[in-house]
């Protein structure tokens, strides 16, 4: 499973560490803790931006003496920054082409029509930042709103993994609602965190709520356009103190059009949110590094998530290794639109942890996948574990000519079992012996669904096909060679479904009034 540890979540900030030979150092002005009970530290910042200022940095010939507000009197180190509270309409421009050991961290919150914004100016690469995990992150934003950050190359690299070490770290503690927080076109590549999720692991960028005295949450995080490479543990996480004991979930959270390549475990998890978008984002090689459990795109604690549009390839092993995963604690989870292939684990993984408390756990209830592609996914196409309840599964279209995917749907326990599970409208389609795995007594739903090839046991469906559907190019790694071709039976032979999202695949509107097709693709 992708259980979450509610003592990692509960956790106070970490930041700008120094590690000597003799231990731990402390910054002056930065919270350098991480432990239950320990005061938040005040920075020590030592100067104020009169707002609607332009800050100018540039590694090569700036000079610190210098008032840092033109590129001619541009500021040399990162320090002036980082011992500043900016304001509205302030801007921080790093040169392009500049790079620098250390960390970036300033203070302050900008506002609605004026925020702060962190960015690059003049050609060249972006701006480098590399803590070379001497601090537990590289950019630091603490305790601020309207904040955007963008066109920056950040990494945290060192010879020994370290847990807890993170590029970007979005740090919320007591603050109350944390508004329109962008991160924009970022790269975060080699971040050495832990790639063991008990021990704190790691992140490329992690955006976190703490404190038990003032409820806290993020209302408009935006992350988008950012590349991430070979960060550890995780790709894009969340944590929050505000789950569901003292529900207070964050608003407007979207995480789009990023790409995520070699990740050492987990690919991107929204964590403690209400209407949470996870959109058009790419993951190429997921779990790469750790041994525990991982999958690709995944909400905890979470309720009305989107997850649609976006493509997960080449998670590896079967300690989960889904692309995707609907997880416990909860509600009403859609994932739609998505291509998923070649994951050793599978497609999509459906849980819940039925030995956890009422107050705890809300479940897995309502999950929605529909007009998804699986193709070539490992071990279960579908895993269902524990008690999740009102789980409909329709319109998908799954192909395994891959012979390690042993079983097109597993449903197992945690705590109990599945509780209403229907699949409709989708087809299965395998070249190889593909099982059906049922543990202890249990009801699953087949309503109208395509067995093409040896499944065995195949689920009982009374009004199953198990014609060739023809493919547009079977056995295509591309998601548009699972079109149907004009004589398909499978076209307009599916069942009417109601909310049926609309639209398929490729966009195409479902029918309205009359059958729709089978699968994935409208024709």
């Amino acid at each position: 499973m992708s259980p979450v540890s509610k003592s990692a979540a509960s956790v106070l900030a970490v930041i700008a560490l120094a590690i000597t030979a003799a231990g731990i150092i402390r910054l002056p002005g930065r919270a350098d803790v991480e432990q239950v009970g320990t005061e938040f530290p005040v920075p020590l910042y030592n100067w104020t931006s009169r707002n609607n200022v332009t800050y100018f940095v540039d590694s090569q010939s700036g000079n610190d003496s210098s008032n840092g507000k033109t590129p001619a009197a541009a500021w040399r180190t990162l320090n002036k920054v980082d011992t500043g509270i900016f304001g509205p309409g302030d801007h921080i421009l790093l040169r392009s082409g500049s790079a620098w050991n250390g960390y970036l961290a300033p203070g302050g919150s900008g506002s609605n029509k004026a925020p702060i914004v962190i960015d690059r100016y003049g050609a060249g690469p972006k701006p480098k930042i590399d803590a070379k995990g001497q601090y537990l992150a590289t950019l630091y934003i603490s305790n601020s709103s309207y904040i955007t950050i963008k066109n920056l190359d950040i990494a945290n690299q060192c010879t020994v993994r370290q847990p807890k070490l993170t590029g970007v770290k979005i740090s919320e503690m007591n603050f109350g609602t944390s508004k329109s927080i962008t991160l924009d076109s970022l790269d975060v590549h080699d971040v050495d965190g832990s790639d063991v999720k008990a021990d704190g692991g790691g992140a490329g960028i992690s955006c976190s709520v703490y404190g038990a005295t003032v409820p806290t949450r993020f209302d408009g995080l935006v992350i988008q356009g950012c590349h991430l490479q070979r960060t550890d543990r995780d790709g894009i996480t969340m944590t929050g103190a505000w789950e569901r004991e003292n529900w207070y979930p964050s608003l407007h959270v979207i995480i789009q059009h990023n790409t995520l390549e070699d990740i050492g475990g987990d690919g991107i998890v929204p964590i403690a949110c209400d209407g949470a978008v996870v959109q058009y984002n790419t993951l190429r090689g997921g779990r790469t590094r750790a041994k525990d459990y991982a999958a690709g795109i995944w909400p905890w604690s979470c309720d009305n998530t989107l997850v649609q549009f976006n493509e997960v390839s080449g998670m590896v092993g079967t300690n989960d290794g889904e692309g995707y995963d609907a997880d416990f604690n909860c509600r009403n989870t859609t994932i739609q639109y998505n291509f998923s292939h070649d994951n050793q684990g599978g497609f999509l993984l459906i849980c819940d942890d039925g030995s956890q408390s009422a107050a705890t756990n809300v479940g897995n209830i309502g999950t929605i996948a529909r007009y998804n592609i699986s193709v070539d996914d490992g071990l279960h196409t579908f895993h269902i574990a524990g008690p999740c309840s009102k789980t409909h599964v329709y319109n998908n279209t799954i192909y395994s000519g891959d012979s390690s995917a042993d079983f097109l749907i597993s449903s197992d326990g945690w705590g109990g079992h599945q509780q209403g599970t229907t699949f409709e409208n989708n087809i299965f389609a395998t070249t190889h012996k593909m099982g059906f795995s049922i543990d202890g007594v249990q009801t699953l739903t087949f309503l109208n669904n395509e067995f093409y090839g040896n499944f065995d046991p195949r689920p009982s469906d009374p009004a199953a096909l198990t014609t060739d559907p023809l493919f547009k190019n079977k056995g295509g790694k591309s998601a548009a060679d699972y079109t149907l071709q004009k004589t398909s039976p499978l076209r307009n032979a599916g069942k009417l479904v109601p909310n049926n999202g609309g639209r398929d695949f490729s966009g195409k509107p479902v029918p309205v009034g009359k059958q729709p097709s089978i699968g994935a693709f409208q024709e």
